[in-house]
């Protein structure tokens, strides 16, 4: 590591901040990977003040779509030609495994092409006329917006918020997680490389609590998108409503996954082991809680726990590795919290629920992936979001039971279900309370498709096309087309 200081972004000046210096670790060793100082309050009102005169002189909200869309397209271009670098750093930041950071990579670098695209191609309305006047709906940018992202995909969930944000038009501060924040900087210098006015984009490292709460406060600040817990999610939301700001928020999760008696089981197996123990578990995704029909359940039961001990834990570096390490030591700790929880409750431990032994896992914030059955769905790891690969699986006796169950919780943001009889998978997909249902297979993305949560996992909707409609104003335009002055006058 560096023992120099990181500047941070701040109104197109590349300076360090005025808050308190923090060092960000490696979580598969605990070393020292980079430090800076935090963004302060003035810095904060900086890059604010900053955004906006960008926004007011730049020019950027002027230019035409697709010439907006020109320098997205090089964003995308350039985040390509640094694909290996930045994956490795991403491994670093967040102690992912490399397969995974290199996809996360991909993923952003997919996302500024695809609102490149739709930001070229985005059509306004000539609505139909109802009188002598000719009606349009068209769309503004709306000024600065803030982009408030989570530490368990940063690239990924920063390219997702930042690229449609500037197809419309908009300067945007970015609030990465603490721990990780170097990617969204990496991602201010390519933005700005490739062509972005300075100004329009800024990266203020810090706590969520200091400065992304005066980010989300500052009145000049028109639309915040946030993804990360629910509780910060809830304050986010009152704040916002007392501004009258829109906010789209992605937040927690506890989503069913669901194996019908008719499932391809060697699909069904492979789809579960991936849907909550990829990222470790930590997404908001996960398929945390799994039925399985009754007549199915230890046949599948014995298969899904044989898979789960064969996964490869082990060295972020390594390309065979399917598990990394968690984030930090006190997260480990809260969801060996939560298992102990699980089995005083009554669960039972079918595999895992233990650090991994020997000298690689010594440093390092490992976790084995972990089964426990024996609970029914009222159970607190059946309802609380743990964040960590931490399965908890119970049967079902027939459809009736299975939504009922499925949908008995606060969380409504993702479902897995597994049959070969797609009828009934139409109608148990339409039945889930869940902003996104993966029929057999799980936890796949499309930028194309809208994402989002319903209940306490969130509002809005981020990707798709209407992704950038959600960071501009819509406004109606009448042409009056009549011959003859209005009538009410009498002239």
């Amino acid at each position: 590591m560096s023992k120099e200081l990181l500047p941070i972004c701040i109104a197109g000046k590349w300076r360090l901040g005025q808050g308190p210096e923090y060092t960000t670790y490696y979580p598969a060793t605990g070393e020292a990977v980079a430090s800076l100082n935090a963004a302060g309050p003035d810095d904060v009102e900086e890059a604010i003040q900053g955004a906006q005169t960008a926004f007011e002189q730049s020019g950027w909200p002027q230019r035409k779509p697709h010439e907006r869309a020109a320098v997205l397209y090089r964003i995308a271009e350039r985040i390509r030609a640094e694909a290996e670098d930045l994956a490795q750093l991403q491994r670093l930041d967040n102690g992912k495994p490399i397969s995974e950071t290199r996809a996360l990579v991909a993923s952003a670098a997919g996302t500024f092409q695809f609102f490149a695209s739709a930001c070229e191609t985005l059509e306004e309305t000539l609505t139909p006329s109802r009188g002598d006047y000719l009606t349009l709906s068209v769309y503004e940018p709306m000024g600065v917006v803030a982009a408030i992202t989570p530490w368990n995909s940063p690239i990924a969930s920063e390219a997702q918020k930042i690229a449609p944000a500037l197809a419309g038009g908009n300067a945007v501060v970015v609030k990465p997680a603490e721990i990780t924040p170097l990617l969204a900087l990496e991602l201010a210098r390519i933005c700005e490389e490739a062509g972005l006015p300075k100004g329009l984009i800024s990266v203020l490292p810090g706590k969520g609590s200091v400065i992304g709460d005066l980010i989300t406060r500052h009145p000049l600040v028109r639309r915040v998108s946030f993804t990360g817990g629910t509780s910060v999610g809830r304050h986010i939301a009152g704040i916002a409503a007392d501004k009258f700001m829109p906010a789209s928020l992605e937040l927690g999760g506890k989503s069913p996954t669901m194996v019908l008696e008719d499932a391809d089981l060697d699909h069904a197996v492979s789809g579960v082991l991936y849907g909550i123990f990829s990222s470790s578990g930590e997404s908001c995704i996960a398929g945390s809680r799994l039925f399985v029909a009754e007549s199915l359940y230890d046949t599948f039961m014995e298969r899904l726990v044989k898979g789960a001990e064969q996964l490869r834990v082990g060295d972020p570096s390594s390309e065979q590795t399917q598990m990394g390490p968690l984030i930090s030591e006190s997260h480990r700790a809260s969801i060996e919290r939560y298992v102990q929880k699980g089995l005083d409750e009554g669960g039972r431990l079918l595999t895992g629920g233990k650090r991994p032994e020997g000298d690689l896992y010594d440093k390092g914030s490992y976790y084995l992936p972990t089964i426990i059955d024996g609970l029914n769905n009222s159970a607190t790891i059946c309802q609380e979001e743990i964040f960590g690969p931490v399965l908890v699986a119970m049967p079902f006796k027939n459809m009736e039971d299975l939504i009922e169950q499925a949908n008995d919780s606060v969380y409504a943001l993702a479902a897995g279900i597994w049959t070969k009889d797609y009828k009934k998978a139409w109608n148990l997909a339409r039945a889930v309370k869940a902003g996104n249902v993966w029929i057999n297979t799980y936890k796949l993305f499309s930028i194309a498709t809208p994402f989002g949560g319903w209940r306490d996992s969130g509002l809005g909707r981020e990707k798709g096309r209407q992704g950038i409609l959600q960071y501009m104003e819509q406004k109606s335009i009448y042409l009056g087309m009549n011959e003859n002055p209005m009538p009410w006058a009498g002239l």
